[in-house]
């Protein structure tokens, strides 16, 4: 017998239940449709850590015909109830080859080899007599049982819902798969640990595990944030000269290797971001901060960095004339991140960074009979916090994203209004940002306090 919890998610078509698997699994591969019999047969999804099953989740098809399942079993005459779990199984080996009961074979079989019951319901839609045979067949079952009412619509009718399901269920909890974060996952957990006695330690250890695995992930995330602004920041193209003097063209060329290349660390860093939160394949809609045409160094939106010249307001001139840090980010007359993040410190509020302005290009001289041309380090004072509020919106959005959720990423609306970061913080940035401007080595110290600042921007970011 295994060690771990197992639970089989149950209900009529369509009221959520593989959004449900897919929430608590944190898997985003689980088939998610809104047609009816979208699942046509069981499958478990166990949640590993470390390689180790904590508990494992059955998702399962919709009931089609329940009422002549229950005929079936009340033609066994006056059942005790210490008999009913029995005659259930019963009817699965006797049905197992009939496709007319395929639906309701497949998902009585894990809850008759010891999987605890999770119905679900859509509670914004009306409570109707039609449901109690299911959960008939269910208590017949004899296995621990919980309800969840899954909020899809915008009415609620969880008070109806609630009197009803009380009288079937131990636990009645709502759970909205797509919206619920790690917090509502955690406590939808201890509920399911009141279900069964045997399952109280093993649902609480799952509970510490799944603490300790967010913590990981977030400082994975910051890990990895802070080594892409490193890599970037520090980022140097060279390239032989061919001719003895620089062409326009070789120059161009250049710095548009420059920018893919930049462009890559940003695609490489989102990447690994959305790995170690376990979302791959999303589709994103990405508007302002697409990295193709209006992308990080688009000239066609009047925008470096993907923002319209209409949001995009600097506080000082470009690199070479400014003598302090600072610009702000304004949509619908609302300070957002970016600009919380830098402050306003010089004046001549409106003027535009100079695209040609944000690195050093140098020809180096001759060294074993070649020339170099040398593009890099960025050189641009905003450029960091610009970069730096696109990877920590994009990394907060994806850790509070639910596994359940089938819609694009939409980064269109990069906006936080809240201001993250006191003065203190922005010098430990500007800090590190100017020794790699300089091309200076970085040392540890400045490392850990760097990372620190991105740690404490990042949580409130989750909070």
């Amino acid at each position: 017998m295994s060690s771990y919890p197992k639970f089989a998610v149950v209900g009529h078509p369509n009221k959520g239940k593989s959004s449900i698997v897919a929430s608590l699994a944190l898997d985003n591969s689980i088939q998610i449709g809104n047609t009816p019999g979208t699942t046509q047969v069981k499958r478990g999804f166990p949640l590993k850590v470390d390689g180790k099953v904590v508990y494992e989740l059955f998702d399962t098809p919709g009931f089609q015909r329940a009422r002549r399942v229950f005929s079936w079993l009340e033609e066994h005459g006056d059942v005790s109830a210490d008999k009913r779990a029995d005659i259930v199984r019963e009817f699965v080996f006797k049905h197992k080859e009939n496709n007319q009961f395929r639906d309701e074979v497949e998902l009585l079989e894990p809850i008759l080899a010891g999987a605890g019951i999770i119905y679900v319901v859509d509670a914004s839609k009306p409570y109707g007599a039609e449901y109690e045979v299911e959960m008939e067949i269910l208590r017949w079952c004899g296995q621990p049982s919980m309800a969840i009412l899954n909020l899809i619509g915008d009415e609620d009718y969880r008070e109806d819902w609630s009197r009803a399901l009380g009288q079937y269920f131990r636990l009645v909890r709502t759970y909205n798969p797509i919206t619920a974060g790690h917090r509502e996952h955690l406590e939808l957990l201890e509920s399911m640990a009141q279900l069964k006695e045997e399952w109280t330690n093993p649902i609480k250890k799952a509970i510490g595990v799944l603490e300790n695995l967010h913590e990981q992930k977030i400082e994975n995330s910051i890990s990895t944030i802070v080594d892409y602004m490193v890599n970037v920041l520090s980022f140097v193209h060279t390239e032989n000269i061919k001719d003895e003097v620089l062409s326009q063209e070789e120059e161009e060329a250049a710095k548009v290797a420059y920018r893919e290349k930049i462009i890559r660390y940003e695609v490489n860093e989102r990447a690994s971001i959305e790995r170690i939160w376990n979302h791959n394949n999303i589709e994103k809609k990405e508007g302002a901060l697409s990295l193709e045409d209006v992308g990080l160094f688009s000239k066609e939106s009047a925008s470096i960095f993907g923002l319209s010249q209409k949001e995009l307001i600097v506080t000082g001139a470009s690199a070479g004339a400014l003598t302090g840090v600072g610009f702000d980010l304004l949509t619908a007359g609302h300070s957002l991140f970016l600009g919380s993040v830098i402050g306003g410190v010089v004046g001549g509020v409106g003027a535009m960074f100079g695209f040609d302005n944000l690195y050093e290009v140098k020809v180096l001289g001759q060294s074993l009979g070649k020339r170099e041309l040398s593009i890099g380090p960025m050189q641009n004072l905003n450029f960091p916090y610009v970069l730096l509020g696109r990877s920590l919106y994009h990394a907060s959005t994806i850790a509070k994203r639910s596994h359940a959720v089938r819609s694009d990423l939409d980064l269109n609306n990069n906006s936080f209004t809240e201001k993250i970061m006191e003065a203190s913080m922005r010098k430990e940035l500007e800090k590190l940002h100017g020794k790699l401007r300089k091309s200076d080595e970085v040392e540890d110290e400045l490392l850990v306090a760097y990372k620190k600042v991105i740690r404490e921007s990042f949580r409130q970011l989750l909070d």
